[in-house]
């Protein structure tokens, strides 16, 4: 039997099940996004967008799935203190793949602000919803996003009304919690209307040693003159599998900063697909990965300078250690007609071992012939030279390795627009090279 018969044969015997959990706006492309999953199937290397990392293998084993939404026995804001010194935040959850509601942080929003369960939202303001899940996650296209159409029930909504703008950042925190071997499929929709701003921290964290497998689609509208920033960390564990697909469409003068950190994780495959739709968009897309052991992180970006007049910058940085794997593969396309286009495009890459291995592969397709465009990409080990000068100095060679990857990254860290945040990552990237646990100070569930 192929590794998609169980989930075709799964989906029809529960289809009924699947929709009655969930709501129409949600259900509404589920059928469609079903047969795609039958035509296109899992990706496999011999796709070329997924020639580093097999996806289809990691849907063979037998997961649960709580698509009968079962109650999980977990009260996150009890056990789960996240504590970033000197930044405040709106704290929310998801426990697998939903919204957990049953308590909420006392700060409000400002009016007219939503953030909350996407389920619950579809059923109170369906023609919100309606007009925007789905239209960016291309079912026919990709296979993980088709199945994630297909499976998910909830997830979370951002809303952000015309010129409002949000000061406090708010912070979702991704549980996952099972018994026994377990899948979830969780949707993020984010709405940022004309003029609005906001700043969203995602952390994804396991709660249980068991393998989690987790797909996800986020979809983000940035409108006119809209400021958004995404940062997203990982600090799961190695038996945790994450497959994340990111679609954002940029209007006219919309200013969006991306920046996604593996610091702990099993296997991490993220795409990114961002389409810079109106003159004067700027975007800035950084990434970092530190993996060790047997770990895996492979990032697929397209920039799509659709119109004239807008501004990419793009970094992305990897620290492999012992026999670990990165992959990055970078697409900046400028559409015919897409004159004054700025883009930048940078990938580093440290291997602190011969047993560790990076793919990258940074592309340009220019079909516009007045742009300022680049794109560079290395790979290379730590300066022996700078080791040597180090040492000579009393630094111990461990010491100093461990300065030299901490350096290497900090450009990256450097990108974060909240300062309070920016000063936790240091530290956090700094325990992490020093293969200390990762714990949030008061967090009772952090591997």
């Amino acid at each position: 039997m192929s590794v998609e018969q169980q989930y075709i044969d799964l989906f029809s015997q529960t289809e009924a099940m699947i929709c009655r959990h969930s709501a129409e706006a949600l259900n509404a492309p589920r059928a469609a996004a079903f047969a795609d999953f039958e035509r296109l199937g899992f990706p496999t290397r011999k796709t070329e967008k997924y020639k580093y990392t097999d996806v289809s293998k990691f849907f063979e084993p037998d997961y649960g799935l709580n698509l009968n939404r079962l109650e999980i026995p977990v009260n996150p804001y009890e056990v789960f203190k996240c504590d970033v010194p000197n930044m405040s935040t709106s704290l929310y959850f998801v426990v697998n793949d939903a919204f957990y509601n049953k308590a909420l942080p006392k700060s409000h929003l400002p009016e007219g602000v939503i953030f909350g369960s996407l389920k619950e939202m579809a059923e109170q303001r369906p023609e919100l919803v309606k007009k925007y899940y789905g239209k960016l996650a291309d079912t026919s296209k990709d296979g993980v996003t088709a199945f994630n159409t297909a499976f998910a029930q909830d997830g979370v909504l951002l809303y952000v009304p015309k010129n409002v703008v949000v000061e406090k950042p708010i912070q979702l925190v991704n549980i996952l919690r099972g018994d026994v071997n377990f899948m979830v499929n969780r949707r993020v929709l984010i709405i940022l209307e004309e003029g609005a701003q906001a700043r969203l921290l995602a952390c994804d964290h396991a709660m249980d040693s068991v393998n989690f497998l987790a797909t996800q689609v986020v979809e983000v509208f940035v409108g006119e003159n809209a400021t958004f920033d995404f940062y997203e960390l990982e600090e799961t564990h190695t038996s945790t599998v994450r497959i994340s697909s990111l679609y954002v469409r940029q209007e006219a003068n919309s200013n969006v900063l991306l920046n996604g950190m593996t610091l702990h994780n099993g296997t991490t495959r993220n795409t990114t697909e961002v389409t810079l739709a109106g003159e004067g968009a700027e975007l800035n897309l950084c990434g970092m990965a530190v993996a060790d052991k047997n770990q895996h992180v492979d990032n697929n970006t397209t920039i799509d300078h659709a119109v004239p007049n807008c501004t990419s910058n793009e970094l992305f940085k990897y620290v492999l250690d012992d026999q670990s794997v990165g992959a990055f593969a970078g697409l900046v396309l400028v559409r015919p007609g897409a004159q004054h286009t700025s883009s930048q495009q940078t990938n580093r890459n440290l291997c602190a071992t011969r047993e560790a291995h990076m793919y990258t592969q940074p592309q340009l397709e220019i079909y516009a012939d007045d742009v300022k465009c680049s794109h560079g990409a290395t790979v290379g080990q730590l300066d022996e030279s700078a080791l040597f000068y180090m040492q000579q100095r009393g630094i111990s060679v461990h010491e100093a390795r461990l300065l030299l990857m901490f350096a290497f990254v900090n450009e990256v860290i450097d990108t974060i627009r909240l300062d309070a945040l920016k000063d936790r990552l240091h530290l956090l990237v700094e325990k992490r090279f020093r293969g200390e646990l990762n714990k949030c100070r008061g967090c009772a569930i952090c591997k």
